[in-house]
């Protein structure tokens, strides 16, 4: 991890985990049916990709499997860990349904950007 591009990878992620935190224990939903399930999808995605970004500036990234795990682990127990910090919100309440769409938005973005990354 010693440029500065690696450095941006991480500083991503330290910027973007708080945001997390803050979306999805603060910001109201629209009244639209499965939006919040949809938005906690793409969310944790983008979280997931950039894990596998920043796991990638490592000395992982020789094992792309260890990395896709443990991009998808960090960015599905962050979403678990939003889940239980949303227990403690006020109006909130922790949804299991909530952990599932963050678990499977971080599965669905380390898919999606692995692959397009292994067709460049």
């Amino acid at each position: 991890m010693g440029n500065n591009v690696d450095k941006k990878e991480w500083i991503a992620i330290c910027i973007n985990c708080p945001n997390c935190f803050t979306i999805t224990g603060y910001v109201p939903v629209p009244d639209i049916p499965h939006m919040d399930k949809f938005l906690h999808f793409v969310v944790y995605g983008i979280l997931g990709i950039l894990f596998f970004r920043a796991y990638s500036t490592l000395r992982i990234k020789n094992n792309v499997n260890l990395t896709i795990i443990i991009s998808i682990l960090s960015s599905g127990l962050y979403g678990i860990s939003d889940e239980l910090h949303q227990y403690f919100v006020p109006y909130r309440e922790a949804e299991l349904m909530d952990a599932l769409a963050n678990l499977l938005g971080s599965i669905g973005g380390v898919t999606v950007y692995f692959l397009s990354r292994r067709r460049c």
